[in-house]
């Protein structure tokens, strides 16, 4: 990944254990840093669950019934075989055979329900959650969000929120609710019994919950950072397989990938031990708690059936309460995925409000005012004071170094960044106005490294104007050089392309994405690198016949490294470092000594030398 796909003070960083530091965009899907986020990372999960909270009550409700069900059921079977043994009339065991049964079927009845209201509730709320973190993954095109991380997040980081509800909340509350009504039943038969088992149930459903969570937090935090740098490596080495083995690095990808598994591997022993230490501590507690609550029963005169039946229920009723323990040790370990989840969950999707100003016909005029954006608190500015007309019908390229600030600048225009600083208006209205959805309509294009579906070429190019006509289609294709190798192709406009347009050449791909650029034709046509992948003489002829295929009055912001085919636009701007270095048109530029000029002496023989040499 080049500089310019990755703003400046965005690139992901390195921890000491080697892990890359998969949230080093910008926290808030913009140009600006988040502070520190008031509230818990479950609070903003839950403000998205109050659609269904009736659904999620009526689960927890349900929750409750079956363990206190299964609570009921195991006293009264003692009571009921204790009582057999002393061969009583029947009618005195009737009641309790018919319970026994009710229990034992109401049992299944309810813990069957439960599951279907539980999963209703999360699965509805679950698709919202991986919508909106979609979209604001979707809306960091600036950030560059590196792909293995990014499928983390959306799938195993939201799952997350599923397990949240279905293995924490709902289990936690039915233990709780459960365990205020064995000690209650427990009352009515023997008060210090009672207070034994209520003892008994802190330490089961309080002071162990509390030990597990303190000896797996650490452990814990780490795991979804070290999930997502895997996903990355997989991802890494399956699609960069070519490029690690063409540069020799092959070997040190594998061995960073093995340390961050190793590392993974001993975190979830670490975990699974201490379960275990727990786990049997919760087995002894409840052991000793029915051993008390047997002596204070009997200290107390309380019959011998009776004291049967406080033994088991004791060991059902802390068994229930030992699901805290099991809810405290998986929230500990969801809390980083919950984390990384609710900073997307808060961050703004899109760059304005859903009820904002609509985007008018066009055509549009868009201005930059004093623009200053940061990737993080301290770092150098990716943009530093940018200020730029784009009247309707103007066409500006921006060209500079790499890591001067051109993908950062195409990010602001379309939405994706925030500006620190100053502001860009479309239309005399600040950019943030408008609603979201709408604003492609007016600015979008070509950003970098445009994704390529796993489709046919008609439905990668349809992204851009769903409802466009094969005429339309075929103008679009010629315009990008695409046309010709469409129609060599057995399946035409239904070629498959392949995943990210892995059936394509770079030229290719890049020429497909460009249709579809010019295909959308909004008001504003941003095109960043769009000659990517091309030799020179193929890059000059698709440029031209681009920036011809603009509709009259369409203003074009063109990002390129190369110089050639520059001299017709209106103006050009030289960053350099965020800051505007030069600008002018080309031959002002070419005629004044600068990085400029320098590099149109630099490329031009480059580009000779290229040509001479092809046979």
């Amino acid at each position: 990944m080049t500089d310019e796909q990755t703003p400046a003070g965005a690139r992901p960083e390195s921890r000491p254990d080697g892990t890359p530091g998969t949230d080093a965009g910008p926290a808030d899907g913009g140009g600006r840093s988040t502070p520190g986020r008031t509230g818990s990372p479950e609070r903003a999960v839950l403000r998205l669950a109050r659609p269904y909270l009736n659904r999620l009550l009526g689960a927890g409700l349900l929750a409750a019934a079956t363990e206190f069900a299964g609570l009921a059921l195991m006293a009264t079977a003692t009571w009921l075989l204790m009582s057999a043994a002393g061969r009583p009339p029947l009618d005195r065991l009737t009641v309790a055979i018919v319970a026994v049964r009710a229990l034992a079927i109401s049992r299944g009845v309810l813990r069957y329900t439960e599951r279907l209201a539980g999963h209703d509730a999360v699965l509805r709320l679950v698709t919202d959650v991986r919508a909106r973190v979609f979209g604001t993954l979707a809306a960091r095109t600036a950030a560059r969000q590196r792909s293995g991380d990014a499928l983390s997040r959306l799938v195993s980081d939201v799952e997350a929120v599923q397990d949240l509800l279905l293995r924490v909340l709902v289990p936690a509350s039915a233990a709780a609710l459960v365990s205020l009504l064995a000690v209650g039943g427990a009352a009515l038969m023997s008060p210090a019994a009672a207070g034994v088992l209520a003892g008994g149930l802190l330490l089961a459903g309080v002071a162990l919950p509390a030990l597990a969570t303190a000896l797996t937090r650490r452990a814990a935090a780490e795991l979804a950072p070290l999930r997502g740098a895997l996903a990355t490596d997989a991802v890494d080495l399956t699609h960069g397989a070519a490029d690690l083995a063409a540069f020799g690095a092959t070997g040190h990808a594998l061995e960073a990938a093995g340390v961050r598994a190793r590392r993974l591997a001993r975190l979830e022993r670490r975990l699974a031990a201490t379960g275990f230490a727990v786990d049997a501590a919760g087995v002894l507690v409840a052991g000793l708690t029915a051993g008390a609550v047997v002596l204070a029963a009997l200290a107390g005169g309380v019959d011998g059936v009776l004291v049967g039946v406080l033994a088991v229920g004791t060991l059902a009723a802390v068994e229930i309460a030992l699901a805290l323990v099991g809810a405290a040790r998986q929230w500990t370990q969801l809390r980083t995925g919950l984390t990384r989840v609710a900073a997307l969950l808060e961050a703004p999707v899109g760059p304005g409000p859903s009820g904002g100003t609509e985007v008018g016909p066009g055509p549009y005029e868009v201005r930059f005012e004093e623009v200053t954006v940061r990737y993080r608190e301290g770092a150098r500015p990716a943009l530093d004071g940018f200020s730029l007309d784009l009247p309707p019908g103007r066409r500006v390229a921006v060209v500079g170094p790499s890591g001067a600030g051109k993908s950062t600048l195409a990010g602001v225009l379309t939405g994706a960044v925030r500006p620190a600083r100053g502001r860009i208006t479309l239309d005399g209205r600040e950019l943030s106005a408008y609603r979201g959805e709408e604003l492609p309509r007016a600015v979008g294009g070509l950003l970098a490294e445009a994704y390529v579906f796993h489709a046919s070429v008609r439905e990668n190019l349809l992204l851009g104007r769903p409802g466009a006509d094969e005429e339309e289609l075929t103008a679009a294709t010629a315009a990008a050089g695409l046309l010709g190798w469409v129609r060599e192709q057995p399946d035409g406009w239904d070629t498959v392309v392949g995943e990210e347009g892995g059936q394509l050449s770079g030229g290719q791909r890049q020429r497909l994405a460009l249709a579809r650029a010019l295909l959308a034709a909004p008001g504003v046509l941003v095109l960043d690198e769009p000659t990517e992948g091309l030799d020179p003489a193929a890059a000059d002829a698709v440029l031209a016949s681009a920036l011809a295929a603009t509709p009259n009055g369409h203003s074009v912001l063109l990002i390129s490294h190369r110089l050639s085919g520059l001299a017709g636009l209106d103006e050009i701007v030289v960053l350099d470092a965020g800051r505007v270095a030069q600008r002018g048109r080309h031959a002002e530029l070419v005629a004044a000594p600068g990085w400029y000029r320098d590099q149109w002496l630099i490329q031009e023989a480059a580009e000779r030398g290229y040509l001479a040499l092809r046979p």
